[in-house]
């Protein structure tokens, strides 16, 4: 019975000397109540299933917010077409827009950090699976380490500084930096500033921007992944 349980073990990155007192120690351990894991289970359900939520909360904040920016952009074109009196609706729309991908910024940003929480707690949950039963750490891979990169590996993800910049949360930060640069460059160009002046200005005003909204996405998942 030893070696059987042993196998399996050492298949996992474990020797069979290991094996035979990992399964000394669990012979010794008291086994969980069936209320206790009944509540375990129910608990991984309901954090997975959060995790659900705020993907899909994600993407439809983001698809919302693209819709927006897109049909006001063919509004706008409307609008150059049959009126030469442009500035009055760039001038209301435009920081509406801007406005509007501020809000959808930061929720995705806290949908993100809400998504890494839980992703902890659930991989909690799978570190004690592995002591359940000595073949247990073959089906649930879990490293030693608690903290949420080791989480995020365990998905397939790294995280980093760099990996910021291939979110959602980036891309909208993205457009809306940009809709603030052209906002910033139609409002010089309308007080009579030169248009390559107006032009650089607003792309400096976009960067700006961006990195603004990168800083603070920085400092606030900088906490969780603590």
């Amino acid at each position: 019975m030893t070696d059987a349980v042993s196998q399996p073990l050492a298949g996992a990155g474990h020797d069979p000397e290991y094996a035979r007192n990992d399964l000394y120690r669990l012979r010794d351990h008291p086994q969980p109540s069936q209320a206790f894991m009944s509540a375990l289970v129910t608990e991984h359900f309901v954090l997975q299933s959060a995790r659900s939520t705020t993907v899909s909360e994600a993407v439809g904040r983001s698809a919302v917010y693209l819709t927006v920016v897109s049909s006001s952009l063919v509004a706008f074109g409307f609008f150059a077409a049959a009126t030469h009196r442009l500035a009055p609706v760039v001038a209301t729309v435009l920081p509406a827009l801007i406005i509007l991908g501020v809000f959808t910024f930061v929720r995705l940003v806290e949908t993100s950090v809400e998504n890494v929480v839980f992703l902890r707690r659930i991989e909690a949950i799978r570190r004690y699976y592995t002591t359940l039963d000595p073949a247990a750490a073959a089906f649930f891979t879990s490293g030693e380490d608690a903290g949420a990169s080791a989480a995020l590996a365990s998905t397939g993800m790294r995280s980093g500084i760099g990996e910021m910049f291939f979110t959602s949360a980036s891309m909208i930060a993205a457009v809306t930096s940009i809709l603030a640069g052209a906002g910033v460059a139609l409002l010089l160009d309308a007080g009579g500033v030169p248009l390559a002046a107006a032009v650089t200005a607003g792309v400096g005003a976009a960067l700006l921007a961006f990195g603004l909204h990168m800083l603070w996405m920085y400092r606030r998942g900088r906490t969780v992944m603590a």
